[in-house]
């Protein structure tokens, strides 16, 4: 049974975030709207899918907000020229407190340097992935690797990834 008050609670703590990881992929605020209102549908039709697997829920939910906005920069002009745009002041803006900005700094030194271990090109594609939304694709014809290859070397570095930050 779908729970709109919980679900508008969910929005209120994560659509600013996940605004973010669209338009971080998408460089057009319409675009990322749209790819937000298309991971929050996705996520109202399919909330009973999720599983505790060891990620946290939040991961659950960028995840697919990365994929929706992806998908949505796949399906755009590939020849268009994108605009920087300049960030609305009215943005949400929940800044983190004092121990939320440690307990972030002390992920993402840990997350430095398990990217360490990772071969550079390996390491170089997780980032290009993952923080520039460079698709399999793109990552595939820049590096001159086969796409399947691509596509293994990205989800062995993830599970690297995850085993070193279990340490």
């Amino acid at each position: 049974m779908a729970d709109r008050a919980a679900f508008a609670r969910l929005y209120e703590r994560t659509s600013a975030k996940l605004f973010g990881v669209c338009l971080r992929v998408l460089q057009d605020r319409t675009q990322a709207e749209e790819a937000l209102q298309d991971t929050y549908v996705k996520l109202w039709n399919n909330a009973g899918s999720y599983r505790v697997n060891g990620y946290s829920p939040m991961t659950w939910l960028i995840t697919m907000a990365r994929n929706a906005a992806v998908d949505r920069r796949r399906r755009s002009d590939v020849g268009r020229a994108v605009q920087p745009i300049e960030l609305d002041e009215r943005l949400a803006n929940p800044a983190p407190g004092p121990a939320e900005q440690a307990e972030a700094r002390a992920e993402a030194a840990a997350l430095a340097l398990c990217m360490e271990e990772l071969p550079p090109d390996r390491a170089e594609m997780v980032r290009r992935a993952y923080l520039e939304g460079a698709t399999y694709a793109e990552l595939s014809e820049a590096s001159g690797v086969k796409l399947n290859t691509v596509r293994t070397w990205l989800r062995r570095s993830l599970m690297a990834l995850r085993d070193c930050l279990s340490r």
